[in-house]
């Protein structure tokens, strides 16, 4: 990977690979050219629904009935208010008001029943999604280019995985239902009020009006502080996941109160955005509530004027009242699912940018396969620069012979780690070839290219499994002699024997590794992989004299017959190299064997003697 080089406290994070001018960060993590269109995130969302539109369609359909079974209850409660009236001068019709209630038992039953079924076939296809996004979102990884994880942060990916794909299944889950059902019973209130009393229906819809310009406002101003607060989460998550993976570093330079600095700092503006978003989208529920008592106000004066006067009756007043009721509870379910939506919308927009990132090329077209590599390498006139503007390998020449031992050496950001970059294909050269047995590497799948490698970089990476998966890592048909083969190369053996259930051990917290170990166990790792071409950057830099004297002799064993690449920075390491390829400034400027380069006193004698000035 590139040397990358790290701002203290930032969330931006740049690498490069010899002198300034790499791939330069982006706030946030994130950037480009893409507008954020919440119309077109939305579109986008829908067609992810697609799928499951004819199950989503049954749900709503099951949602707009129970509402509707909602919105005839007033009518027949204004019947049992007028039979108990009646009775009030003679004789109540109890079997009337007995029919009319087990009508209603009945139809308020169905209505619970029907929306119950919504909401186990909305959270099904809520997951549904939710699963296909993240599914996406990890395949949309692996078809990024390693650029463009040294430009981002990797908390702010992490944040849109988990918290913008569960903002996206919440709303889904908890708000498409209401968003249905409540505009059917809004409809459905409005036409029984208009069909029981249109002057009444006409005084109770202008109060709710004035609710509804207010809420149209607020959501004009919240929308922008929504989008603010999920990028400020992400950005707060690709802090937190910089500093605590590197604590032991903060500590040692009493990093503490920048680090602490720069958290403040990112948390307020999470807390500015978070609240302002909050603040308004709180306002709704307070407004809706005022509509809902400023309707029954409404409708009490004007029914009793009506009753009054005899135009009305008292139940007409009664199922009003509860009309009412229906009419406003869904315009506060509306301002909720309008709150979730604008969440949902800034969410989305971050997961489709993340989804419309540049991809590695297709190779589906290439038909040109490796197979039984002798491991002959050529680089051709190499060129390349992770900035178009800038240029890192200028001319870059060489041919490796199979079974060789290539040392590639040289002072920091010379361009060693980025020519082991092209030749795995991490990066595309910008000119020039590099071939593999006498076939460009540019006619072959990537897949093709690096399972002829087996690698090991000077950064160790270990996750939590057992040490059998570690060492076996994508491998399958591992045997316990070929695991016991590698240990006993790199000087694992010992090790292995102390773990309480062997190559079963789970590599966790519970299991402490020290630098060396975990560097011992990438190097078996690779080994265990046996392919015929080997790369080895700063492979023995976390262990110790002896068991670097260990891991060389094994690696000796090891190497023999197939061709192999080393980056090395302690030269003694690399003596008994084939060919030693000598940069500075990406460019080859000495190659030879240790004795030749010696002898010419040049460059690399320079280097090789200033490490025993140091020593002494």
């Amino acid at each position: 990977m590139p040397e990358k080089e790290y701002e203290f406290g930032s969330v931006k994070k740049e690498a490069r690979n010899g002198p300034p001018g790499g791939p330069p960060g982006r706030p946030g993590g994130m950037g480009g050219e893409k507008a954020r269109n919440s119309g077109l995130a939305l579109k986008k969302l829908v067609g992810y629904c697609r799928p499951y539109l004819p199950a989503i369609v049954i749900a709503l359909l099951l949602g707009a009935v129970s509402a509707v079974f909602s919105v005839i209850g007033p009518g027949r409660i204004s019947e049992i208010t007028d039979l108990i009236e009646e009775g009030l001068t003679g004789s109540v019709a109890l079997d009337a008001v007995v029919r009319i209630c087990v009508l209603l038992a009945v139809l308020y039953a169905l209505s619970w029943v029907f929306g119950y079924v919504q909401n186990f076939i909305l959270a099904t296809v809520t997951q549904r999604v939710s699963k296909s996004l993240r599914t996406d979102i990890s395949q949309k990884i692996n078809r990024l280019p390693l650029s463009y994880f040294d430009r981002t942060s990797f908390g702010d990916v992490l944040s849109r995985v988990t918290n913008d794909v569960d903002t996206i299944g919440q709303m889904m889950n908890n708000s498409v239902g209401s968003l249905i059902s409540s505009v059917t019973l809004l409809l459905g209130a409005l036409i029984m009020m208009f069909v029981t009393n249109a002057l009444m229906a006409a005084a109770a819809v202008a109060a709710s009006l004035i609710g509804f310009a207010l809420m149209l406002v607020i959501m004009a101003r919240s929308q922008k502080y929504f989008t603010e607060q999920q990028n400020a989460l992400g950005a707060i998550d690709g802090h937190i996941e910089e500093i605590y993976a590197g604590q032991q570093v903060v500590r040692a330079y009493n990093g503490e109160a920048e680090a602490e600095r720069v958290f403040d700092e990112v948390n307020g503006r999470l807390y500015d955005s978070a609240w302002k978003s909050q603040f308004f989208s709180g306002l709704m529920m307070p407004l809706m509530s005022f509509v809902g008592n400023l309707g029954y106000v409404v409708v009490c004066v004007l029914g009793a004027v009506l009753a009054a006067n005899g135009t009305i009756s008292f139940g007409v007043i009664v199922s009003f009242m509860l009309y009412i009721r229906l009419f406003t509870q869904p315009l506060s379910q509306l301002a909720q699912v309008f709150t979730s939506l604008q969440s949902t919308l800034a969410a989305s927009e971050r997961v489709f940018e993340f989804l419309e990132e540049k991809e590695l090329s297709d190779e589906g077209g290439k038909t040109r396969y490796l197979q039984s590599v002798q491991g002959n390498v050529e680089f051709r006139h190499v060129s390349f620069g992770y900035d178009a503007s800038k240029t890192i390998i200028h001319d870059f020449n060489a041919t490796v012979k199979a079974g060789q031992t290539v040392a590639i050496v040289g002072p920091t950001g010379a361009g060693k780690t980025t020519i082991v970059n092209l030749l795995m294909r991490f990066y595309e050269t910008s000119g020039g070839e590099i071939l593999i047995d006498g076939v460009p590497t540019r006619e072959l799948k990537r897949e093709n290219v690096r399972e002829q490698f087996c690698m090991v970089l000077q950064d160790t990476w270990l996750f939590e499994g057992t040490l059998r998966e570690n060492i076996a890592y994508s491998k399958e048909g591992v045997t316990d002699e070929q695991l016991d083969e590698v240990c006993r190369a790199v000087g694992l053996e010992h090790y292995v024997r102390t773990l309480p259930q062997g190559y079963d051990t789970v590599l966790g917290e519970q299991t402490s590794l020290s630098a060396g170990q975990r560097q011992l166990v990438t190097i078996a790792r690779a080994m265990i992989q046996n392919a015929p071409l080997l790369i080895l950057d700063e492979a023995t830099s976390s262990v110790d004299t002896k068991t670097e004297l260990l891991v060389q002799e094994a690696m000796a064993r090891l190497t023999e017959g197939r061709t192999s690449f080393v980056i090395a920075h302690r030269l003694s390491t690399i003596k008994n190299a084939d060919m030693i390829l000598v940069l500075k400034d990406g460019d080859i400027i000495e190659s030879g064997t240790h004795r030749q380069l010696l002898a010419q006193n040049g460059f690399y004698a320079e280097l090789y003697n200033s490490q025993f000035d140091r020593a002494s």
